[in-house]
């Protein structure tokens, strides 16, 4: 088991992360997971109440990641979302001492929730997506000697410092132009892409004269914006994608129009940022930073929720695990388990599926 501090910031997170963050065993995730679960049961108002009688050693009685989390369900220790949205302060330890920002989701998709990161998650984050661009993308040799000038469109928060991170860790600069984001799902599922449009009117006239001013290189949009940067397709050498409309449909169109682009998508959730995907045929797979995230599709049965085998489809389980927050859900978002691959020792899910309400 990794080393728990008395100051409970990022002192039992294992050491090479910040230097091989995709390189971390399933053993180690679940030491991890472990002394995260035993730090909030001493610590954190609500799992306190829930792990006052629980056994832990038994919970963690498997060689296998997927079983342990089967088990924590079963137990039921996941958290329901309305409770969480309105309790958000039981999650967080007492007399923690890290540089903790509270945030508010984007709001996409449904009533907007809040959440909690320490300043030392973004750097493990940003090293994770810094390594998956480079192995998967190789953005390294994408830019080269050039310098690096980004946009990227998004709400405030923890998205802002991630893609700030990020960019700066290329030596790059960025434009971040912040939008207003609240039920724009919704008004692009009833309305179409102009109602949306009208919406962020500011956002679209402010892009158009950074495009006009600068020679952009690198995009982070969602998909619906894409048809502002076609007039400068030739100088995009890489477009970062995530939110509604990520398909195998909309990449072809956008290889059409950006031919001289690299296109990524992510999947985004504002309890741990963003997951690195990549497309394999018809299918868009990401794969969870271990060890502060980990996802499985699971069924309900009978006798309680069962992690699926790989090819499978259920809905998204979800285990946030950090010194300063930990989390357990099961979404009614659905996804496909998918075995490691490439870089990645860990599971992946694709395709992942969630109604607008």
């Amino acid at each position: 088991m990794f080393e728990q501090t008395l100051t409970m910031t990022y002192g039992l997170v294992p050491d090479f992360l910040l230097e091989n963050p995709l390189r971390i065993k399933e053993e180690q995730v679940k030491d991890y997971l472990f002394d995260v679960i035993e730090l909030h049961r001493n610590r954190t108002p609500y799992w306190e109440r829930t792990l006052r009688d629980i056994d832990l050693n038994a919970l963690f009685d498997s060689r296998k990641l997927s079983k342990v989390v089967e088990n924590l369900l079963n137990t039921g220790m996941f958290v329901e979302e309305n409770y969480l949205r309105s309790n958000w302060l039981e999650f967080f330890p007492r007399d923690y001492h890290g540089k903790v920002r509270f945030y508010q989701s984007s709001g996409t998709t449904r009533e907007r929730a809040i959440g909690h990161w320490d300043r030392n998650y973004v750097d493990y984050l940003v090293a994770y997506l810094k390594a998956s661009l480079d192995e998967l993308y190789d953005f390294e040799g994408l830019y080269g000697d050039e310098k690096m000038r980004a946009i990227a469109h998004g709400p405030y928060g923890w998205y802002q410092d991630e893609i700030s991170e990020l960019v700066w860790r290329y030596s790059g600069y960025l434009y971040f132009i912040g939008m207003e984001t609240d039920g724009l799902k919704k008004v692009l599922a009833r309305e179409g892409v102009e109602a949306v449009l009208r919406i962020l009117d500011p956002l679209v006239r402010y892009t158009s004269r950074v495009m006009k001013a600068d020679r952009i290189n690198l995009v982070r949009s969602a998909p619906p914006l894409m048809n502002i940067f076609e007039p400068y397709a030739e100088e995009i050498r890489a477009i970062i994608l995530s939110g509604v409309g990520i398909d195998e449909s909309l990449f072809r169109s956008l290889s059409e129009k950006f031919p001289n682009s690299t296109l990524v998508p992510l999947y985004g959730y504002y309890l741990f940022g963003d997951l690195i995907g990549l497309q394999r045929g018809s299918k868009f797979v990401y794969y969870p930073n271990w060890p502060f995230t980990i996802i499985y599709p699971v069924e309900k049965r009978e006798d309680g929720y069962r992690v699926l085998p790989p090819g499978k489809r259920g809905n998204l389980a979800l285990v946030v695990a950090r010194p300063e927050v930990l989390m357990i859900k099961v979404e009614d978002e659905t996804v496909e388990r998918v075995k490691g691959n490439g870089p990645f020792r860990c599971d992946g899910f694709a395709n992942p599926k969630r109604s607008v309400r």
